[in-house]
């Protein structure tokens, strides 16, 4: 059974940073693709960035790319997410999911966490 944790959200100021961590348990080698999405209230959830297992294949949104970093260390289990010059717009409920391949598209991912809250302040 799929299991994934994410940790490292929190409120920090425009420009500031934050670095998310999302711990996996149980990842098949068929969904062992893991991404990192967003929903702000009212909104879609949306793709941020997600990572293979191999970390050869990396996809960014384009709202943050140069901003976001993505990365995998398969010896803890685990993917974090830095992110670089926060904006208010960053701000969002932030979900870690596992999937099959690199894409934006959360009908892609399943077993979700129960997500880290970013709060970035003007």
């Amino acid at each position: 059974q799929v299991q994934l944790v994410e940790s490292g959200g929190g409120l920090v100021q425009t420009g500031g940073s934050l670095r998310l961590s999302c711990a996996a348990s149980g990842v098949t080698p068929e969904h062992n693709v893991i991404g990192w999405f967003r929903q702000a209230p009212g909104k879609e959830r949306e793709g941020v960035s997600c990572i293979t297992s191999s970390s050869d294949n990396t996809y960014y949104a384009d709202s943050v790319k140069g901003r976001f970093t993505i990365s995998r260390d398969n010896t803890k289990n685990t993917v974090d997410l830095l992110m670089n010059n926060l904006k208010p717009e960053d701000t969002a409920a932030y979900y870690c999911g596992a999937g099959g391949r690199v894409t934006r598209s959360q009908n892609d991912f399943s077993s979700w966490g129960q997500g880290t809250q970013v709060t970035v302040s003007s």
